[in-house]
């Protein structure tokens, strides 16, 4: 088991060290093991064109289930809820239906994100049971414009090049003795 625990860390640590450091919206923590409990924690390093940011929309990605967004201070938080593209069961409970879309709004000027600060917004749910990237795109809004942070490489899970890459969260075969939480 050590060694699943060992490679875990190694991964996560290279992948937290190759990630941009507040150039795009991204994810605190790039990788988790599979099947398991993950707080999803999305950094906003800058607004549009110096322009605050007024709202952050996150796509759930299919096979991530049980999303539950934490709610913010002076921000709106709403859901768009609808048919799952792959249904999944819970302690005896099979779910067709979850959260596909997380939405936190400034309840007014004052609540928006200045460009020049930063934030995190958070939500959590358990990863798919199958390793491999898992992509959350972001639509950015600020006070004038947005950033649509929804590419996807070609292939693989670098995103050089990408002008606007979606968040990415590597998921990996990881076995850990009777891990359960929510």
């Amino acid at each position: 088991m050590k060694s699943y625990f060992s490679a875990f860390f190694a991964t996560a640590t290279a992948l937290c060290l190759s990630a941009p450091s507040f150039a795009h919206v991204v994810l605190q923590d790039g990788a988790a093991a599979a099947n398991s409990s993950y707080r999803a924690t999305f950094r906003v390093g800058h607004g549009c064109d110096e322009q605050a940011t007024t709202a952050l929309r996150v796509t759930i990605p299919a096979g991530f289930n049980g999303a539950q967004p934490m709610p913010k201070a002076g921000w709106t938080l709403s859901t768009k809820v609808g048919p799952l593209p792959v249904p999944y069961e819970s302690h005896g409970k099979k779910y067709t239906e979850g959260v596909l879309e997380i939405t936190w709004t400034a309840n007014g000027p004052e609540y928006a994100l200045p460009a020049a600060y930063y934030d995190e917004f958070v939500l959590r749910g358990t990863t798919p049971s199958k390793p491999g990237p898992l992509w959350f795109k972001v639509l950015q809004s600020c006070a004038q414009g947005a950033n649509d942070w929804a590419e996807l490489p070609a292939s693989g899970t670098s995103t050089k090049g990408l002008r606007s890459p979606a968040a990415l969260l590597e998921v990996l075969d990881v076995q850990a003795a009777g891990a359960h939480a929510h």
